[in-house]
């Protein structure tokens, strides 16, 4: 989820293969004989990822024998691939990076190990110092942990202080969204190549879909009522629906139906775009200043609401292994490690303090030195985290969890396919009022399966 650092789509395909420089065996035989084995790791491509990438040959592998190769993918490939060999039991992979909403649906399916006995075992792995909401949602119904939390995040508003000081423009700390869009229409340059607002419209359940939802949340809509009657075509969603489009086709970035987390990690961090409505864990590359021109120059604000409290959405990258893996031992090893507190500690000291996957362990935020990087985010994301509510993050009582998606397995088609609809709208080939109802016949579909 997540070149210099940030142009990381041209790398994202690429797979990565990182040797021991003490040897390396590349068989369960050697992992037995000789302390040595290869494991497979698939991820998505986002800087947390490229930075483990860089760290694991001088430090896990030589700390354990066990060479690591990744595949890294942009975010919507890496969940057809993952979702195709673990589903499938393919078996190609050893440990997958998945989240919050394949956690709960893939352990019950019995495709997950369960990781609550190791962590329990390990004394210095200090399960108990994780935060709670990252417990819960790698966690499965029979409440055993199936992922390991890499780092977590809700969503948050970035702006760039230097373009509001110059236009006389003041954020509040909690906007609501219509503040949001003045802002935007008095931001936007687009003379000098500067956006008012870059917005993730990029098809993709976990891409378009997860912004619009928090949207539609805030503006008293839902997916499914209790009952699972659909309701995209209601005046809610509509409403949410049709402010989000003409917010970005009036202010936002250029080719907006294109434009996912990465692309938009691009353009607000070399100054393109003045204000960027994402996640919370894209703070610590925009502070990065070897990543990114506005390094030092960012404001932050809870993530904009309408109706509600708080809109932040809830989720965690997370690392799980598959049930098909035959090396569970070799896995939980690089696991561990990859989320551990000192694993924390090597990416401060080697890569930069910002840098650090945040949003999972309490302990995070007593370093001094992450404090001092973070001390720009690092109270809107715990509060932002602590107030995402999957259970009920709108105005009325939901038939399944979820705040940026509804946790059911036929929401990652649904999902798509509903996103594709609001991106013909983005480019204009569709009104608002089309693509809903259009995606209103596909939540019916699905809804015949809950009723």
């Amino acid at each position: 989820m997540w070149k210099s650092r940030v142009t990381i789509a041209a790398a994202a395909a690429c797979t990565l293969v990182l040797s021991a420089c003490s040897g390396a065996g590349t068989s369960d035989n050697a992992s037995s004989s000789e302390g040595a084995s290869e494991i497979t790791v698939l991820m998505v491509g986002n800087p947390q990822m490229e930075d483990i990438q860089k760290l694991t040959a001088d430090n896990f592998t030589k700390q354990t024998g066990i060479t690591v190769k990744y595949t890294i993918l942009p975010e919507n490939e890496l969940r057809d691939k993952v979702t195709q060999d673990v589903a499938n039991q393919g078996g190609q992979y050893d440990v997958v990076t998945i989240g919050a909403y394949e956690v709960p649906i893939w352990s019950k399916n019995g495709w997950l190990h369960e990781l609550s006995t190791q962590m329990d075992a390990d004394a210095a792995y200090d399960k108990a110092d994780l935060l709670k909401p990252m417990v819960t949602v790698a966690s499965g119904e029979d409440g055993k942990m199936y992922g390991a939390p890499f780092y977590g995040e809700s969503s948050l508003l970035m702006y760039n202080k230097e373009m509001f000081e110059a236009k006389g423009l003041t954020m509040p700390e909690k906007p609501t969204w219509q503040q949001v869009a003045d802002l935007a229409a008095k931001a936007d340059d687009k003379a000098n190549g500067v956006a008012g607002i870059c917005l993730r419209g990029l098809p993709g359940w976990g891409e378009g879909i997860a912004s619009l939802t928090t949207i539609v949340n805030t503006y008293g809509g839902t997916w499914f009522e209790k009952d699972w009657t659909p309701k995209l075509n209601a005046p809610e969603f509509k409403e949410a629906t049709k402010f989000y489009v003409d917010l970005a086709r009036a202010h936002g970035e250029p080719g907006v139906a294109q434009s996912g987390f990465t692309e938009c990690l691009n353009i607000f961090s070399q100054g393109k775009s003045a204000m960027w409505y994402d996640a919370t864990s894209a703070a610590g590359t925009i502070e990065d200043p070897n990543a990114s021109k506005v390094a030092g120059k960012v404001g932050y604000a809870y993530a904009p609401v309408n109706k509600t409290d708080y809109s932040g959405w809830l989720w965690s990258w997370d690392w799980a292994m598959p049930k098909t893996t035959k090396k569970a031992d070799a896995s939980w090893k690089f696991i561990s490690w990859a989320t551990s507190k000192d694993y924390e500690q090597l990416v401060g000291k080697e890569l930069g303090w910002s840098r650090v996957p945040a949003g999972k362990r309490t302990s995070t935020y007593s370093i001094p030195e992450y404090k001092e990087s973070a001390k720009a985010f690092a109270d809107i994301t715990l509060d932002s985290i602590a107030n995402a509510d999957p259970v009920n993050p709108g105005l009325q009582e939901r038939p399944a969890t979820g705040v940026q998606f509804v946790a059911i397995p036929e929401f990652q088609d649904l999902g798509t396919k509903v996103s594709q609809e609001i991106a013909a709208a983005l480019t204009g080939q569709k009104t608002v009022d089309q693509a809903l109802n259009d995606g209103q016949k596909l939540a019916e579909a699905v809804a015949k399966n809950y009723k």
